[in-house]
């Protein structure tokens, strides 16, 4: 394995799991997964993060191609340095507990919306059906595609979708998308596996000072690094 390879997958699992961590996708899986089956909820999670970073990669790969690659350099500079004051600005700013509250209370109006169904008998009625479903049906249950839908739309624009297309573009496109699926993967798996109890221990504001520090090293070093031509 290259350096290159390996210089972008580092970086690519660092930046997802810091980004990751915390965030409103990952607070969505861990509230999803206490209401619905867990292997369903982190299907659609994972799987819409899988399709969301090999998108951006090849976003980021293919903008070299399209502009002067001293141009991508130092936009991806300025996107790293960007978002590492965004994220030290987020952890000084916003309540620790924010994101959370946030989250849970978009997806409770869902399910008031839907019914009113109580969160037991839902869960409950799940995994009855569970076990009578054949495993293609499950594969397109309304609840794998509920996960993948609200974690994919959640991801668009988010500060790491934006990142990840600024690492492809600088880095090695192969070890950003390994480097991001098996961060996103040790994520959603966490989050599905541990929980509203792990989301509540988790500090976001540690995570966000972490995330900002990680994006200005890696601004700076992509500022003094040579443009390859």
């Amino acid at each position: 394995m290259s350096f290159s390879v390996v210089q972008g997958f580092s970086k690519s699992l660092a930046m997802t799991v810091l980004s990751e961590i915390g965030d409103k996708t990952f607070f969505a899986a861990a509230i999803l997964a206490m209401r619905h089956p867990r292997r369903l909820v982190l299907s659609g999670c994972l799987s819409a993060l899988i399709v969301m970073t090999i998108f951006s990669a090849l976003v980021g790969w293919a903008a070299p191609n399209l502009i002067p690659r001293a141009w991508t350099h130092h936009i991806t500079t300025l996107l790293f340095l960007g978002f590492g004051l965004w994220s030290l600005w987020d952890a000084f700013h916003d309540g620790e507990a924010e994101e959370l509250a946030e989250v849970e209370a978009k997806l409770d109006a869902d399910l008031k919306a839907n019914g009113g169904i109580t969160k037991d008998k839902n869960k409950i009625d799940d995994d009855l059906k569970k076990q009578k479903q054949p495993i293609l049906a499950q594969f397109f249950s309304p609840i794998l595609l509920k996960a993948f839908s609200i974690t994919f739309f959640g991801e668009w624009g988010d500060k790491s979708q934006l990142a990840t297309i600024g690492l492809a573009a600088d880095e090695n496109p192969f070890g950003v998308v390994l480097g991001g699926i098996i961060g996103q993967a040790l994520c959603t798996t966490a989050a599905v596996l541990g929980g509203k109890s792990l989301a509540k221990q988790i500090s976001e504001k540690m995570v966000a000072l972490s995330g900002g520090v990680l994006f200005i090293v890696f601004g700076i070093q992509s500022f003094l690094s040579k443009v390859d031509s």
